[in-house]
């Protein structure tokens, strides 16, 4: 098979994975906080026997490489924690289209850190999506399931984790020839003890559902895909990355839909495709505004 083919179809299927979490989530019938660790616990597990698997333990990794990732670990636990909340207050499918405004904070720490120019197209891009966010706050949940949630609440923990997420991808480019199997197991074994204290001991998950999904979220979202993902992404050029992201989405509301019986309704369905459109179009270099000035700063 040809090398782009094959990294076609690893990503395709990493991101479909990616895009049945809440479904997992949601199935396991745990608070938050207990989601998380029990994916951290599994996930340690399962990324362990990856790394000893393929050597990775042999890999020097110096002290301040260890502590950025440890930071990037306590981003990362926070954003799933705030993605899971996310769905519990709103649907998989609203909580999913908020949580793609990370594009837009990434290239705000940009700006801030890194020096990079937002341009006025990027400016154009981050005004259709925050729209989208607005239409999105502004109608009203379908589905009597989420008639008495907190839809702000909602809407502003799925904000919430867009920007842990970037802080984490952020912290991630200063890791730039560390294996990411070992960059997610330290982040994982920090999830751990960051989460114990916190955890519903008394009240641990029961049956088979609860576990099995709980074992999946682990074993397979934060195992498994490391592996498929960072394996597309060797074989991947960047624009192609961007693009195939945009399935995670897409399975997440045929998920809802499938599963739960929830639908978008016309205005929430108008405000997840602007901000899908919006995030695509800063993904790719999508020209808004067509002008000299604009094409110089996009270069």
């Amino acid at each position: 098979m040809d090398r782009t083919l094959r990294g076609a179809a690893e990503m395709t299927t990493a991101m479909a994975i990616l895009g049945t979490i809440g479904l997992f989530a949601v199935l396991s019938g745990q608070p938050a906080i207990d989601v998380v660790f029990w994916r951290c616990a599994f996930g340690a597990l399962t990324l362990l026997i990856i790394c000893a698997a393929m050597g990775l333990f042999r890999k020097q990794i110096t002290w301040k490489q260890l502590l950025v990732a440890a930071i990037g670990g306590v981003a990362i636990v926070v954003n799933w924690a705030m993605i899971f909340s996310a769905i519990g207050q709103i649907s998989i499918s609203v909580a999913t289209a908020v949580y793609n405004i990370q594009p837009f904070i990434l290239v705000g720490f940009g700006a801030l850190f890194l020096g990079e120019r937002i341009t006025a197209n990027k400016l154009g891009w981050l005004a259709i999506a925050f729209a989208g966010v607005v239409v999105i706050v502004l109608s009203k949940p379908e589905a009597a399931s989420y008639a008495s949630s907190n839809l702000a609440l909602g809407i502003l923990l799925a904000i919430g984790a867009a920007f842990f997420w970037a802080v984490a991808a952020l912290l991630t480019k200063k890791l730039s020839g560390t294996p990411p199997q070992l960059i997610a197991l330290v982040q994982v074994c920090v999830g751990i003890l960051m989460l114990a204290p916190f955890v519903s001991w008394n009240a641990l998950p029961e049956g088979t559902i609860a576990w099995s999904s709980l074992i999946t979220l682990g074993a397979v979202h934060t195992g498994i895909m490391y592996i498929v993902m960072y394996s597309a992404v060797q074989k991947l050029p960047t624009y192609l990355q961007g693009a195939f992201s945009f399935i995670n989405p897409v399975v997440a509301f045929l998920v809802d839909y499938a599963v739960f019986g929830y639908k978008l309704q016309l205005p929430q369905l108008g405000g997840a495709a602007a901000i899908l459109v919006a995030a695509m179009g800063m993904t790719f270099g999508w020209q808004l505004i067509r002008s000299r000035k604009s094409e110089a700063c996009a270069s």
